[in-house]
């Protein structure tokens, strides 16, 4: 199976003309993903891989997908220690139960559409403008900056926040039914974690923050996933769901947490163990 080469090759840029950024075209896609991302801190780019491609990104992560470490276990929604010392009535002491798994960065190779995807500096140039940003930086974790998240029938991710404030996402291969991505646009901000909200949610009182997307396998979808309360509801049926997370951040040199990484590749590295945490807030991780 062949790759292309070049990005105008791999994204249908009569759509999407990431090339010519004075383009009257890549600038109304710009614009409207930035009102979106303002209105609901999430902006979906419909057939963003060309509709050939479609299959081989399919199966290029089918392929990665045993490669994927697995644990179900006890977490919270802000991915702390279940023993943190927290007030009782805090949200982070609700019990859920992650049963999804991630094929980590080093496991996917250079070759892979969805890495040449996420190194490319005409898609990064793209991202931040969608975000507004002056600059990106891909993550700087050498595990979790690009990687495949795996929902296998009977199992969910169920609701957290992202550690990095922006995060790209694309559904490779869709679940026969269930795996709906569901989230809360922006139910906490940099200087408030609303816990009162948030918590609603995670007792199943509080559907009226959840708005729930459909997605098709070569969408792009950019959210803030920082400050909106998210999840990928239970997966039926007998296919696997699979999509491909690019994390970029503001600022160079994030790093997730020790613990974090255990939890979602059951190892780390030794930059992990040396990194210090840079944050742009003090919300809970």
């Amino acid at each position: 199976m062949t790759v292309p080469g070049d990005l105008e090759e791999l994204v249908d840029t009569a759509r999407y003309p990431l090339a010519d950024p004075a383009s009257a075209g890549r600038s109304a896609v710009v614009a409207q993903a930035r009102a979106e991302l303002a209105d609901h801190g999430c902006t979906v780019l419909r057939g963003f891989i060309r509709p050939e491609l479609v299959e081989t990104l399919r199966a290029q992560g089918a392929a990665l997908a045993p490669h994927a470490h697995y644990e179900s276990e006890q977490v919270n929604a802000y991915n702390i220690p279940l023993d943190a010392e927290l007030p009782p009535d805090h949200p982070g002491r609700i019990v859920l139960e992650r049963g999804n798994a991630f094929v980590a960065r080093d496991r996917i190779p250079a070759a892979a559409l969805i890495h040449r995807l996420y190194t490319d500096a005409a898609f990064q140039r793209f991202v931040a403008d969608c975000f507004g940003l002056a600059e990106l930086h891909e993550f700087a974790d050498p595990l979790a900056g690009l990687c495949l998240n795996v929902v296998a029938p009977g199992m969910s991710h169920p609701w957290h926040f992202d550690t990095n404030e922006f995060t790209v996402s694309m559904l490779t291969q869709p679940a026969e039914s269930g795996g709906v991505f569901e989230y809360c646009p922006n139910i906490r901000a940099p200087q408030a974690e609303n816990l009162d909200a948030v918590r609603s949610v995670l007792t199943g009182s509080g559907a009226g923050h959840i708005q729930r997307l459909e997605l098709r396998p070569g969408d792009l979808q950019l959210f803030q996933g920082r400050f909106s309360l998210h999840r990928v509801s239970p997966v039926s049926g007998a296919a696997q769901r699979h999509s491909a997370i690019f994390a970029y951040t503001d600022r160079p040199g994030v790093i997730g947490t020790v613990e974090r990484t255990r939890q979602l590749f059951g190892r780390v590295l030794p930059d992990h163990l040396a990194a210090r945490a840079v944050r742009g807030d003090q919300l809970l991780d």
